[in-house]
This record gives structure tokens, sequence and C-alpha cells, in this order.
């Protein structure tokens, strides 16, 4: 019984201590067991709305940029669901692309199948890779599988379809069911032998049983290894499926932190959760917008203010792989109509030179690399700490120390930390200065510095 005790108050001092310290290892955490392809491990992804992104709303339209997405440093682009959509219970005028009326057809809105087989030989030609929304939870009312296989739908007690959530326009597949994984399986091996797309983002992943993925991905790979992104958060899924998972609580902290509803310090506590939380070598999708939270919860502009760029760098350089919404390089402000043709209004491209340098840094920088490929995030204390994030990404002689100003006001900062010094190069005015130990400076509002060493 004393042994019992003794052990007890041991195991409280470690959590305390750990929980003192920020350092949450007392978790025991399990390693990922997904092996990433080769070309991920500095990867950045863009997300591309093909019906919002040209007035023509087209495949051709949309190859036609390319070597411009490419510009900007892209490696990975993301489509938007390219199937057809469905018409009963539609929503809106033209639907929304999650409702999927055949898995194995493409939307005749943007174009055929040769069109988007052009597009992915030329993203492949300028050294990108492609992947397609899929979305595997449900279908549209009048999916073709309505008719031919009834059985792959779950139903209710009374023999009704069953429509999640408030999403009217769409009902949800059965996975108890062991052809329905078999179709959906055979279905995206299809699109990969037959247009050699890269890999697939899988629409609210979690809704789906991880057995099916962790079989679904072991299969996929014998075909091509494949890049598996999921629209969720949950751990579990980078155990064996996928390759990243949305940090959608990193998302919505920075959103809070740009009101003042919480401190700058909310970075470092979030990051030390998602260390004790996460299999190790998992990646996270790092981002200040994309579809959903642009229609829904307003773009970055309207939720970040003047801070949006300050809060991208720190998107772009904390532990995780960025993305970019289409629009976000153009300083797109404008929500974009979900249901409705509501083109994206480029101007003058005012941010491109921004996300070039930050995505060119993390291209040649180790410290920024995704997951184990990356350097360690250590805060770097300040006399601001509740205004100022301050934190050095460091990987074995490569440094890139980043500090922001995340409130709407001038502040005279001071570090604390003697490790911070050193000479940089500061990545957006090329600009060499010497950082001393207790270094004085003073920050504008929203000011951000990115800077590499020497």
């Amino acid at each position: 019984m004393l042994f019992v005790v003794l052990t007890i108050i041991v195991l409280l001092g470690i959590i305390v201590f750990f929980s003192c310290t920020g350092k949450p290892s007392y978790i025991p955490q399990v390693r990922s067991n997904v092996q990433h392809v080769e070309w991920s491990k500095n990867a950045v992804i863009y997300e591309a709305n093909i019906r919002q992104y040209s007035r023509e709303g087209t495949f051709k339209a949309f190859e036609k940029d390319l070597p411009r997405i490419k510009s900007l440093g892209i490696d990975i682009i993301w489509l938007m669901p390219i199937n057809p959509i469905g018409e009963k219970n539609r929503k809106g005028k033209l639907g929304s692309y999650y409702s999927v009326k055949d898995y194995r057809k493409i939307n005749p809105e943007f174009g055929t199948i040769n069109d988007f087989k052009s597009l992915v030989k030329a993203t492949h030609n300028l050294g990108m890779k492609i992947i397609i929304d899929w979305v595997p939870n449900h279908t549209s009312w009048d999916n073709v599988l309505i008719a031919s296989h009834p059985e792959y739908y779950l139903k209710d007690s009374t023999g009704k379809f069953v429509s999640p959530f408030d999403w009217t326009d769409v009902i949800r597949l059965d996975y108890a069911k062991p052809d329905t994984r078999r179709y959906m399986t055979e279905t995206m091996k299809w699109w990969l032998k037959e247009t050699d797309i890269d890999g697939f983002r899988c629409d609210v992943a979690h809704m789906v049983p991880v057995d099916y993925w962790n079989e679904c991905r072991q299969t996929l790979d014998s075909v091509k290894q494949i890049f598996f992104l999921a629209e969720s958060d949950q751990p579990f899924l980078h155990e064996k499926a996928f390759d990243m998972t949305y940090d959608w609580r990193f998302f919505h902290t920075m959103n809070d932190i740009a009101i003042n509803k919480k401190k700058a310090g909310e970075v470092f506590r979030h990051f030390n959760w998602v260390d004790s939380i996460y299999p190790g070598n998992s990646y996270l999708m790092e981002f200040t917008s994309n579809h959903d939270e642009n229609s829904w919860s307003g773009s970055e502009h309207e939720r970040l203010g003047k801070g949006a760029k300050t809060f991208a760098v720190i998107a772009a350089t904390v532990p995780g792989m960025l993305l970019i919404y289409n629009g976000q390089e153009a300083a797109f402000k404008r929500r974009l109509n979900f249901f409705e043709k509501d083109s994206i209004d480029w101007g003058h491209y005012k941010f491109s030179s921004f996300y070039r340098k930050l995505i060119n840094l993390k291209h040649k920088n180790k410290a920024l690399w995704n997951g184990e490929n990356g350097g360690e995030m250590i805060q770097v204390r300040t006399n601001q700490d509740t205004s100022v994030v301050a934190f050095i990404r460091q990987k074995d002689s490569q440094r890139v120390l980043v500090i922001c100003n995340v409130r709407p006001r001038k502040i005279n900062v001071k570090l604390k930390d003697k490790f911070a010094a050193g000479t940089y190069k500061d990545i957006f005015t090329d600009k060499v200065f010497e950082i001393l130990p207790k270094h004085k400076f003073k920050l504008e509002p929203w000011e951000y510095m990115v800077l590499e060493n020497e």
C-alpha cells in the first residue's frame, strides 16, 4: 500500500513539474507510421477553388495561371471537388462542391476529363504535385449509386436516408458495409491510375472509420505513393493513414489573439500541447484562410484586420505546412459565395512578394521543414510576452528568429534570453544586423521580423 501511495506521489510530482515548465513529454508519444513522400518535407500547399478562381471557372483557365502559382514557390496544388454536383435538394443555384453526383466523372462546368488530365500534366511539368478533394462521407441525393447500390447508404430505423447535421443536400454512406468500402477505395485507385494525381484531401475524414482509412492508405500506396490530407484535427488519423490534418485549434487561437481575447503566450502553450497529443512526425496544416473559413467566418482581413500579414508570418514559420488559399496572394478581402458563381478579383497580386519570400525561406532553411525534418521551436522571452510572439526555429546550424507584435500599438521590447543573440538577415529587407544579449528595440503596430542567421 505504501509503495502504491509513493508511486502516485512521484507521478503527481512529475505531472506538476512538467505543467510548470510547459513541457508535456510525460505523456507517452506514439510515432506516426506514415511514410511521407520525399517531396513533402519542405512543401507549401495551395488550395484552388476552380469555380471562383477565374471568370471562366474552368480547368483550362486555371492551367494558364500555373506558371504564376509556381513562381510563388508552391509545391502542392489542392483542387476543391471536381465531380458533378447533385441537383436534387441543391443549395443555391450551383450547389455545393461537396454534394457529389458521380465519383467517376468530371463536373462539366469545369471542362472534360481530358482538360483535367492536361492540367495534371502541366502541373507535373512545372515540378508541382496535385491532389483532389475527395468526399467519402456522403453523396448527393441523386448520386448514381442511389439506383444501382442503395445498400451502400446509411438508413434510419424507418429505412430513410440520413443527412449529416443540417447538410440537407447530402446523405451518408454506410462504412459498415464492405461493398461500400471496396467501391470507394477502387474509385480512388481509378483516379490515381487514370489521371496520375498525387493524392487526396479527404472531407470530414473523422466521420469515416479509421480502420477503413488505414486499409485504404495501404491500398493506394501500392498504386503510387500518395500525399493524404484529412479535413480533421484528430491525432489518431496520423498513426497509419494521413500525412497531414488541419491545425484548427491554432487557427482559432490566432483569431482570438488578434482581437485581444487571448495573449501572445497561447502560441507556445498550443505547440506544447501539439507535442503531447500528436504522433511524432505528424504534419499539421497551418493557415489563416481556406474555403470554409473565407465563406463562413470571413476573410483573414475581416478576422485579423491589419494583423493579417503578421499572423501569416506566424503560420508560415511555426511547425507545420503552410496553406495559401487562392486570392490571399492578391490581398483579396471579400467572402466568396459558396453556392453561386462569385469570381476572385485578382487586382495586382499585392502580397505575392511577401509570400514568395516566406516560401523561399521554408524551402532552403531546414529549421522550417515539415515534421521531423524541421527544427525545434524555442520561445524567446521578452518583457512583453503577452503582446509579442518571439521564437527561434533551429536545425543543426540553421536558425530562424521570428518576432511579431500582435497588438495594434507600438511596443518597446527587450529580449530576456541570451541565446537569441547573433548576426541575422531580415528576409523582407535584406538588412543585416546584430542581435545582442538583452537586445532592446521598438516594434510598430503589427510589425513582424523574420531573421535568418548569417
